[in-house]
């Protein structure tokens, strides 16, 4: 099975999928080369191109059978307004790449897709599953309860203590993610990440009905 993973940073939305299944092909697009390091050492099996995932999508879609796209969240996040009289949270367009993906996916992959981005300060312009502080563009149903518990318990407060605790939450060792040389701040970087314990229900559920529509099969792909 061939797996598109995109905007793919260190993982957290792939770490259990070879526990679903083990013949397993993951190609992940990730634009900062020391996150895309990061990654290929945590999946030494996996191809970790450096790119713009945006253009790697129109360009190979229909080489896979899965394709998980997180796009960027910042313009999109509540935060924008909720703290907009601060400098750093400038008014900006929403990047509407997000929807430009949903859209294409839609219409033009033959396979299984999932897109996942935070639930934004506006009423999202495409319908979408919200399960947690999430939303999931997907062609196939979700199941309702996605998140685990201990997840509303980590607050955000850019602190050693979030830190730490964010990187037991992703089973990170935070001396492996202090290693990052990049632009971005560490503390995003962990916060953006996918529950790993999420990726793999995600997995799990679109197997399923992979399973269900090829059912004179005796494997899958």
């Amino acid at each position: 099975m061939k797996i598109l993973n995109l905007y793919a940073c260190l993982g957290g939305n792939r770490y259990k999928w070879n526990e679903v299944k083990e013949d397993i092909q993951v190609t992940a697009v990730e634009l900062d080369p020391e996150c895309a390091r990061l990654y290929q050492d945590r999946f030494p099996n996996d191809k970790v191109i450096v790119a713009d995932a945006h253009q790697y999508l129109l360009d190979h879609y229909k080489e896979f059978d899965f394709i998980w796209s997180s796009p960027p969240c910042p313009t999109h996040s509540k935060v924008r307004v909720t703290q907009k009289n601060q400098d750093f949270y400038i008014p900006k367009y929403p990047e509407m790449k997000l929807y430009e993906e949903i859209i294409f996916l839609k219409e033009h992959f033959k396979g299984h897709y999932v897109i996942e981005n935070v639930i934004p300060y506006y009423e999202p312009l495409i319908s979408a599953h919200k399960r947690g502080r999430h939303l999931y563009w997907t062609n196939f149903n979700l199941p309702y309860n996605l998140d685990r518990k201990e997840a509303k318990g980590i607050m955000c407060g850019q602190t050693n203590d979030e830190f730490n605790k964010l990187c037991n939450f992703h089973n990170i060792k935070k001396e492996f993610l202090l290693t990052y040389k990049g632009k971005q701040s560490k503390i995003k970087i962990i916060r953006n990440l996918v529950d790993y314990e999420v990726g793999k229900t995600i997995f799990e559920t679109m197997l399923g009905i992979v399973k269900k529509e090829n059912i004179n099969q005796t494997e899958l792909f």
